[in-house]
């Protein structure tokens, strides 16, 4: 039971300040909802696609390089000195590269009048790709709360600066007799629009990089050109595994604007992103959960009872996701006010991409059996099958049914990936899960969404406590069949 406890004790410290932040940053949504059109806020969720696909690239599988190196070679600071040697330098001939090409590159992702934008967003790729493996050295000496500070304060400094541009500047500049008037005039550009999300991303990024370099600055510079070479087997396969997975999660929102008729596109690109917005609850939790697992596999991989611990990690991760759909899909009522009203019209999406998260948590956990076994290949292998399932599906449903078939793609993407992935983790990590239990709790969660969709109840306050008592039921249920689990966490000795 000490392996699940301590893991949770990491997932929360990892985790709380990170989502907090995020729900803190996603009060900026209903902001962009309602300020920004569909048009508008498509744009950017488009440019923003294709840095979730350029990441992947610049980071090329270093991170969990690092972790499995780390592991193997008895000098580790050599080890994080070239990784983090190898990423600048790639950074920074891919920045040299982007700006030189910015209006050839900007007419390439349909934005031809802002070039711009691929400046910024170069400058935020190749920061966030440097700070990547500095968080990465913070999470493999287990230095969780540095971590989390950081990470915590660059989601503050990215919401400050986003209501400073956005909010605080057009007032101003829109009374010349403000004091404060001209300090505005001199640094706010009211041209630039919805482009200052991009602006407060580079600006946080960058400060982020400055409050790592005390930690990169340890690493010296010690680059193993024998290192690196055995390195790059290893993460090679990660990039494309990435990239395919990138192509299961955003790739959609880029074909909307290839698929869809020009006048609608942008529109239902930025329906579907807002919308996106509300399922992502999960996608925190998952991603603060996978902060805290990776390195916690990798260090107790050898213990006696791992697959015994790992049965009930995946079980519990579950539960924790099932938790968090349902009390997004029982207050859906409030909390699509976060969004503007133009795009309440996509919120047909949200349990579907809520239970796609589920499976791409599952899927993300089982992982890593094919990185402890050295055979990264695989998971090139399986988000390769995720990938082409995605693109086949939107190619299809796209032109037929718009972002609806986006969402019910990315569903059948990450389920297919989940359950591949555990029939091909068997010979190399023969867990015996707890098939049954989790049965109950999926079975028992999707019963109380579908009995709160036939309450007939004309009140809100009293749907609001009957759909929160259901989900006090789902609680009460897993309590009742964890009981002893949870008994021998609560009196276990520190």
């Amino acid at each position: 039971m000490r392996p699940l406890k301590d893991l949770a004790g990491q997932t929360v410290v990892y985790g709380l300040p990170s989502i907090i932040g995020r729900l803190l940053s996603y009060l900026l949504v209903p902001i962009y909802t309602h300020i920004f059109d569909p048009g508008e806020y498509g744009k950017i969720t488009f440019v923003y696609a294709y840095i979730s696909f350029i990441n992947i690239l610049l980071t090329y599988g270093m991170e969990t390089s690092l972790f499995n190196f780390s592991r193997l070679e008895e000098n580790k600071k050599r080890v994080y000195s070239t990784t983090l040697l190898s990423v600048i330098s790639s950074s920074a001939f891919f920045i040299v590269i982007i700006v030189s090409f910015r209006q050839y590159l900007a007419g390439l992702i349909h934005l031809p009048e802002h070039p711009e934008y691929v400046v910024w967003l170069a400058i935020i790729l190749c920061t966030d790709a440097i700070s990547a493996i500095a968080f990465a050295k913070l999470r493999q000496l287990n230095k969780a709360r540095r971590f989390a500070t950081i990470k915590a304060l660059n989601i503050v400094i990215y919401i400050a600066s986003n209501l400073f541009f956005i909010i605080l500047c057009p007032v101003v500049y829109k009374n010349p007799d403000s004091f404060f008037y001209p300090i505005i005039q001199a640094i706010y550009n009211p041209n630039i629009g919805i482009g200052y999300i991009l602006i407060s991303n580079v600006i946080a990024s960058a400060i982020t990089l400055l409050m790592l370099f005390p930690d990169m600055i340890k690493a010296g510079i010690d680059f193993d050109s024998a290192l690196w070479k055995r390195m790059m087997p290893y993460a090679i396969p990660l990039i494309f595994a990435g990239l395919a997975g990138m192509v299961n999660e955003t790739l959609d929102r880029i074909l909307l604007q290839y698929l869809l008729p020009a006048n609608v596109s942008w529109q239902q690109g930025g329906i579907y992103s807002a919308c996106y917005k509300i399922s992502i609850i999960v996608t925190m939790f998952v991603q603060a959960f996978k902060y805290a697992s990776e390195p916690y596999f990798f260090a107790n991989a050898k213990e006696k009872d791992f697959a015994k611990t790992f049965a009930d990690i995946v079980k519990y991760f579950i539960i924790g996701c099932l938790l968090i759909c349902l009390g997004t899909l029982l207050n859906l009522s409030w909390m699509k006010n976060y969004i503007g009203k133009e795009y309440w019209g996509g919120l047909d999406v949200v349990p579907i991409l809520l239970l796609a998260n589920i499976c791409l948590g599952v899927f993300y956990t089982l992982s890593i059996w094919y990185k402890l076994a050295n055979k990264t290949i695989y998971g090139a292998y399986l988000t390769t099958v995720g990938a082409i399932i995605t693109i086949v599906l939107d190619v299809y449903w796209i032109p037929r049914i718009g972002y609806i078939g986006c969402a019910w793609a990315t569903l059948i993407c990450y389920a297919a990936c989940m359950v591949l992935s555990y029939f091909m983790s068997r010979k190399q990590l023969p867990v015996k899960y707890d098939f049954f239990r989790i049965g109950i709790y999926f079975a028992l969660s999707l019963i109380l969404y579908f009995l709160s969709l036939h309450l007939n109840i004309n009140s809100k306050v009293l749907l609001l406590i009957v759909n929160n008592g259901l989900i006090l039921v789902f609680i009460a249920v897993v309590y009742f069949m964890e009981k002893p689990t949870f008994a021998l966490l609560k009196n276990l000795k520190k």
